[in-house]
């Protein structure tokens, strides 16, 4: 029996569990306060793609004459996909990777029209591995099942999200309320079946639902109608992204028939005053943070406590006990190894920071506190928080879900990383500051990271100061070739349609993407439209952006905003032709086929110069002196071989120096007594140690006993240590 019940409704991701709730249940930890957590997302996936699952599947009536023939054809094959598809599941979490040899046959897995793309993609899964192989064709496998059940049997299903439609831009409840009280789906039945079990187990005396996304808000909704039914001495409580966003303004009584709270933005203190009333004093008059209930039979919002937030330190470390850590299920949907971070393997969640240190970028919601409230992390602290979410789910994989990590906290967990010597693998979400210079890139792989995804957006330097984004596309350039350099892999969040753009301007945008890719310094990527909400600078201000909203009366959700353009341009028409060049340049392929190839319209020719981001990579500034720049020396594991070295009459004592580090051995010759320095400098200022000595320091230390520091920094083995990570300047 716990006091409160944690609930991801379906769904979110199938590889690891999004974590609202493992972030809410670490910080209950820490006031004592008893929780249980579920991910309903995955447990209903597990039950509906079972050998029993699938059977109630195909044993649903089709008019077989009457469907598609992709689902003739899945309907013909259903006994294979009865016999395979436990086996296939339990691949793909890990637990039966012999099976990667059989599904790679190609006569093991039934085949539908998922498979139709694999021609395609053959090129680029040859130099993934048998096992990402086979991911992708069981994924396809799955995906094929999927199509036979939105067309036959659910139409709302979807992997990663469900009846997305009803959350998205849904001003009135009356087309969700409907819904609500129609019978239960397919995909509800089992949902609700796993549901009245955790009640029953838990026995909690609230129910918190964490819906991030419009693909969770019908079942979140669908859930919390259970329980009112079912378990009516229930209180139940809605929070997340989704109401963060778009239910800031709810007027509809009927949405409290199912739900009695609904909390806004950081979701320790509201839920906490919120248990507080249901399960210590019952008192609704008491104090509440940020939370609308029904209050004398209207809809309230009541924001009367005086207790401020709690500060990030406070939160505690998120807590993925009682999730089904080993069941996840890891798919890749393409072969491309930075895209697949999103669907395989386990990651733990952490945020480096709180909000965005920018907050400026005029489409993003800057205005509410996820974005505005900026506040970072400790590096010691987060880098105790990953040792001990190392020891309780026993994963060394990280992901930081920052809106924007800054560089500098970056730098510090890298170091804080190295100084305890994990081995751990991480991935976050990054602005291409200047800042992330070659050095820095390779720090923060040393210590493990393999990946970052940043906004490039409009690949337009007018546009992109309009968004008031802070880089040109030049800076991109740079910074996306220090990354890949590095070892770590890039993927870019693109923007078509933002307002005032031109047809123009779109083709000389995806003329620039496809440079960075033909250059090989960005490996992945994804275009968005753009869309105007309304807390962000252009839905605020939208006169001042040549765009005019569509005013509609806001009952329910209020984010996305319908807009005209004063520039008449259809964006919407360029979506297919932008997406699938980029899905052939992800792949590496067809760089050199004319932009008009991938439209069946007639688009004007790009202005871009073929050489632009090349031409942009020519700019070095290896040779610049800053003395408030941290040196870090990498390496104290050094040989040294002193000897004379004699030519015409002259000697000179040298010494020869030699890094074996871990990919190859490096050799250098330096003066004696400032090879003997170096090695001084290298002991007592190790990683380890925790010093860091600025660039100023180090040069005053070496002309106490020489002279011109400069001349000796950037001499050829001082830069062949640098070169090589042995030395970097941060």
């Amino acid at each position: 029996m716990k006091d409160i019940l944690l609930i991801t409704p379906p769904f979110t991701q199938l590889n690891t569990p999004y974590p609202a709730t493992a972030y809410i249940k670490g910080f209950l930890n820490t006031k004592n306060i008893s929780s249980y957590q579920i991910d309903l997302g995955i447990e209903v996936i597990l039950q509906l793609f079972s050998k029993e699952g699938i059977q109630k599947v195909f044993s649903k009536e089709i008019d077989i004459k009457n469907i598609s023939e992709n689902s003739q054809r899945i309907f013909a094959l259903r006994d294979e996909y009865i016999k395979t598809i436990d086996q296939v599941i339990l691949f793909l979490q890990n637990k039966n990777p012999t099976l990667a040899r059989q599904i790679c046959s190609m006569n093991f897995l039934p085949e539908a029209s998922r498979f139709n793309q694999l021609d395609d993609m053959e090129f680029a899964f040859g130099n993934m591995g048998l096992q990402d192989k086979a991911k992708h064709l069981a994924t396809l496998y799955l995906e094929d099942l999927s199509d036979y059940i939105v067309e036959n049997v659910d139409s709302d299903f979807g992997f990663s999200r469900y009846a997305e439609r009803l959350g998205k831009s849904a001003n009135s409840f009356d087309e969700l309320y409907s819904k609500l009280n129609d019978d239960q789906t397919f995909t509800d039945d089992f949902t609700l079946d796993i549901l009245q079990e955790k009640l029953e187990l838990v026995q909690p005396k609230l129910v918190c639902f964490s819906v991030p996304f419009p693909g969770n808000l019908y079942s979140a909704f669908r859930c919390a109608k259970f329980i009112k039914e079912h378990y009516s001495h229930i209180k139940t409580a809605m929070g997340g992204g989704f109401p963060n966003t778009e239910l800031r303004e709810v007027k509809d009584k009927r949405v409290f028939e199912f739900v009695d709270f609904i909390t806004l933005d950081d979701g320790e203190l509201p839920l906490e005053l919120v248990y507080e009333n249901v399960c210590q004093t019952e008192d609704f008059e008491a104090t509440l943070k940020r939370t609308f209930l029904i209050e004398n039979e209207e809809v309230t919002y009541k924001n009367n406590s005086t207790k401020h937030d709690y500060k990030q330190a406070q939160v505690g470390t998120p807590d993925y006990f009682d999730l089904q850590l080993d069941q996840y299920i890891s798919v890749i949907e393409i072969a491309n190894p930075m895209h697949s971070l999103w669907s395989d393997g386990r990651w733990n969640k952490l945020t480096m920071a709180h909000g965005c240190y920018w907050g400026k970028c005029t489409f993003c919601d800057i205005s509410l506190d996820y974005i505005r409230l900026y506040e970072p992390v400790s590096a010691k602290i987060l880098v105790d928080r990953m040792e001990e979410l190392i020891a309780t789910t026993g994963e060394t994989g990280f992901h930081f879900v920052d809106e924007a990590a800054p560089p500098a906290l970056m730098r510090e967990v890298a170091l804080e990383i190295l100084r305890r010597n994990l081995v751990v693998t991480w991935w976050t979400n990054i602005r291409f500051e200047k800042s992330f210079t070659q050095d820095l890139c390779f720090l923060l792989k040393i210590s493990g990271c393999v990946a970052v995804s940043g906004g490039l957006e409009v690949a337009s330097d007018r546009l992109l100061k309009l968004i008031d984004k802070g880089v040109s596309v030049d800076q991109v350039a740079r910074v996306t070739r220090n990354f890949t350099e590095s070892g770590i892999m890039v993927h870019a969040y693109l923007m078509y349609g933002y307002p005032t753009q031109t047809v123009q301007e779109t083709v000389d945008s995806l003329e620039m993407v496809r440079q960075l890719f033909e250059m090989g310094i960005l490996q992945s990527g994804f275009w968005h439209q753009f869309a105007m909400t309304a807390h962000s600078p252009v839905g605020i201000n939208p006169e001042e952006y040549g765009v005019i909203p569509v005013k509609q009366e806001i009952l329910f959700a209020n984010n996305d905003i319908d807009f005209t353009d004063k520039t008449g341009i259809d964006h919407s028409k360029f979506s297919f032709g932008l997406k699938k060049s980029l899905f052939n340049y992800m792949h590496g392929i067809n760089f050199e086929m004319p932009l008009q190839s991938w439209f069946d319209f007639k688009i004007p020719r790009t202005t871009i110069y073929p050489d632009y981001i090349h031409d942009s990579l020519l700019e070095e500034d290896n040779f610049s002196f800053k003395p408030n720049s941290k040196v870090v020396f990498l390496e104290k594991n050094v040989i040294a071989e002193d000897f004379i070295k004699t030519k015409k009459g002259n000697s000179w004592k040298l010494s020869k120096l030699t890094f074996h580090l871990k990919t190859n051995i490096l050799k250098i010759e330096l003066a004696k007594e400032q090879a003997h320095w170096l090695i001084r400098i290298l002991n007592e200022n190790a990683i380890e140690n925790g010093k860091k000595l600025s660039l100023l320091q180090l040069k005053t230390d070496f002309e106490n006993s020489f002279e011109d520091f400069e001349l000796f920094w950037f001499s050829k083995p001082m830069q062949q240590l640098k070169e090589n990570g042995v030395i970097l300047s941060l």
